[in-house]
């Protein structure tokens, strides 16, 4: 089996493990669509990421809703708890998955556990296969994401959204922030100025 047999296996795996998600979004698998969104704007800001950076975007929110959020107490500590529970279980199961397309020995095995540091975002702003997916899933939740949580923010005040918005931010690699202002990423117009006043400030 070629490495593209491999690779077109695993992201096979991932796809239909997303398909799954019981939850819709213009009318697909919610986590499918996130998935395929994740794997195109890599392709606009990163087309020449590695294998290992490729598998991780796809494997981002791999059966998300297997965590759900209430399985935590809902203050700041359940939250980050959470969000700590969730990367290992993403991590865990695409390791799973890969294992099931072929990847195997030393090589598919370190092939793995690249995939699993990236996914579990160890090692952010220091590993660049990690920063890479930081970066994508940023990338995406601006141009497909931002607007809708927005607007089920009614109550957010606009340094709340500042707040937000800079965290975000500050999260990105300077290219990614290169990107992001160079008119390649489709800002949600109703919230440039919020953006741009964020990021200036």
């Amino acid at each position: 089996m070629t490495d593209n047999d491999l690779f077109q296996r695993a992201i096979a795996l991932f796809d239909a493990a997303n398909a799954q998600d019981p939850n819709s979004d213009e009318g697909q698998p919610k986590e499918l669509l996130y998935a395929k969104r994740m794997s195109e704007m890599l392709q606009r800001f990163a087309p020449d990421a590695s294998e290992a950076v490729q598998l991780a975007v796809r494997a981002q929110h791999i059966q998300r809703w297997k965590v759900p959020r209430n399985s935590y107490s809902m203050d700041r500590t359940g939250y980050l708890q959470w969000r700590t529970g969730l990367y290992k279980s993403q991590a865990e199961t695409a390791g799973e998955l890969m294992k099931q397309a072929g990847y195997q020995g030393e090589q598919g095995e370190a092939m793995i556990e690249r995939v699993k540091t990236a996914v579990g975002k160890k090692g952010l702003k220091v590993n660049p296969e990690t920063q890479t997916l930081e970066d994508v899933a940023d990338l995406v939740f601006i141009e497909h994401y931002m607007l809708t949580f927005a607007g089920a923010k009614p109550d957010y005040s606009e340094e709340k959204w500042i707040e937000i918005v800079r965290k975000t931010w500050k999260k990105m690699s300077d290219a990614a922030h290169e990107f992001a202002l160079s008119g390649k990423l489709k800002l949600p117009e109703p919230l440039v100025p919020l953006i741009t006043k964020a990021i200036s400030g």
